[in-house]
């Protein structure tokens, strides 16, 4: 026995396990999520900047007490814009026993993550997790694909398409739709074009084209095509790379055309647009930093104010911070991080955001309903984007009862 003590195999093993039982006990001093986005690869910008204002964010939330005392904590995870990528995140986070994991970029991944989690929580009653959707926003995911584990802080596509055709101006009658092929961007292709129909009959769709996701290296081409077209107006949800080189493509080649897009104020686009590009831009967005202008909120100003003072970009993740003070209020509710019952106590929750607008969790499909806004990119703004001296002012601001729409969602909740 005394041999069997001494040997190096068997204090190897009671090292790790000492080891293991010491980075345990200080996991329990914190609430750990796993964030899963792109953080290397043609679409790390996007996910890089989401994290830094995660971590902004969180820093005030920890410093409001946290949840149940303890703190929240960002585990990053590089998926390379790979489900399959995502899946190896999600497999690590519920090895850890983390109960949320976080993604925003690509309905593909989301699809994946869905189903997975879903999968997982079955076989693991005991090891469930939340997947909380920061971005990931093709309108099926809270449709016929939502789920009990799956909770949507974004807008849909059909939301936004509703909200960016309702925005077109009377005198626009043809359109060009360029789009990425891939779940999100046919869900925006299909949407646009459903309420073209519904809403605006007489535009008419004069081209309609899907790119290879983060292929295109060179749009000049498309702007061709779509200047050929006779086009009034391109309508895009293209993000990252394929959304800042399209609309630099198109400024340098002088495209005389409105751009309606989902993602032109994100990190990129004001530098894509330039500052000869005043009031051709238009983005449906949650946040832009001259709304706390426009509104006259003072404590909203400074926080972007301090944002600036760290970071060499916009902060434009409003919506990020009500995903945390919504998982904040929802386990301080349910008075646990299990992942069960903040889930529980999430569904139909009712907060007010920091523009002061109410904002609830929808219980039926679990896609969250808030305001929406639409911004055009101009001169005479008090805080410009990118150093170009535009920045952001707001054209239509979509209240909340006016954005939701109906949900074909048949949630099935698990009984305990």
């Amino acid at each position: 026995m005394l041999r069997m003590l001494r040997s190096p195999v068997f204090v190897l093993a009671l090292a790790a396990s000492l080891v293991l039982r010491v980075d345990l006990a200080g996991g329990q001093g914190t609430i750990k999520i796993a964030y899963t986005d792109p953080l290397s690869g043609p679409f790390a910008q996007v996910g890089d900047q989401n994290l830094k204002q995660f971590k902004y964010i969180l820093d005030w939330i920890n410093s409001r007490g946290g949840a149940l005392g303890k703190k929240f904590e960002i585990v990053a995870f590089d998926n390379k814009s790979q489900p399959s990528e995502a899946l190896i995140a999600l497999k690590s986070a519920t090895d850890q026993n983390m109960p949320i994991i976080m993604q925003c970029s690509g309905s593909n991944i989301a699809a994946a993550l869905i189903d997975a989690v879903d999968k997982h929580n079955e076989r693991n009653p005991s090891n469930r997790i939340v997947y909380v959707n920061c971005g990931a926003v093709a309108t099926e995911l809270t449709n016929e694909k939502c789920n009990f584990w799956h909770f949507r802080m974004d807008a849909h596509v059909a939301m936004k398409a509703e909200t960016m055709v309702r925005a077109l101006p009377k005198e626009i009658s043809k359109v060009y739709l360029l789009n990425q092929d891939y779940l999100f961007g046919q869900s925006v292709q299909r949407d646009v074009k459903t309420f073209l129909a519904k809403l605006r009959p007489e535009v008419k769709v004069v081209g309609d084209e899907l790119i290879p996701l983060g292929k295109v290296k060179d749009f000049s081409p498309y702007v061709t095509k779509i200047k050929a077209s006779g086009a009034q107006a391109l309508i895009t949800g293209n993000w990252g790379p394929d959304m800042s080189l399209l609309i630099k493509a198109g400024m340098d080649t002088g495209l005389e055309v409105r751009y309606y897009t989902m993602y032109a104020h994100l990190g990129g686009g004001a530098t894509a647009i330039g500052p000869n590009g005043s009031g051709r831009v238009r983005s449906v967005m949650a946040f832009h930093e001259n709304i706390a202008v426009e509104t006259h909120k003072a404590d909203t100003e400074e926080w972007t104010r301090a944002f600036r003072g760290q970071h060499n970009f916009d902060f434009y993740a409003a919506g990020f911070r009500t995903i945390f003070e919504f998982i904040q209020a929802a386990m301080n509710k349910a008075g646990s991080t299990d992942p069960l019952k903040f889930a529980q106590a999430l569904e139909g929750m009712t907060i007010t955001d920091m523009l002061g607008y109410q904002v609830t969790m929808r219980k039926d499909d679990h896609q969250i309903l808030s305001e929406y806004f639409v911004g055009v990119f101009t001169k005479g703004v008090k805080y410009d984007s990118e150093g170009t001296g535009l920045g952001w002012k707001t054209e239509v601001t979509v209240p909340a009862k006016d954005l939701a729409q109906p949900t074909t969602c048949n949630m099935k909740r698990p009984s305990a």
